[in-house]
């Protein structure tokens, strides 16, 4: 069962930017921790990597790491992300 964390968007529309980016964590059927994250334009069906990782606190540490590096999406594409839903962790 996969856990939601973040769903980001990024919009420029004078720049034809309409962007989202959702995460997701938890367990697979196999017991397998996997980080999920879904990514591409608004509306459209995007895009979905799924990455294994150890266990949960590395599946944490992957989930920071891919937030952080939303931060630097002005520098890349012009337009930073706004949170649109935030999900509790249970921490």
């Amino acid at each position: 069962m996969l856990t939601p964390v973040a769903y980001l968007e990024a919009r420029d529309p004078a720049r034809n930017i309409h962007r989202a980016y959702s995460l997701a964590y938890g367990q697979d059927l196999f017991g397998n921790w996997i980080v999920e994250i879904t990514y591409g334009r608004i509306g459209g069906k995007g895009r979905t990597l799924v990455t294994i990782v150890d266990n949960e606190d590395e599946a944490l540490k992957y989930v920071q790491k891919s937030l952080k590096r939303r931060q630097s999406a002005p520098k890349r594409i012009g337009v930073g992300y706004e949170v649109r839903a935030t999900f509790d962790l249970g921490q």
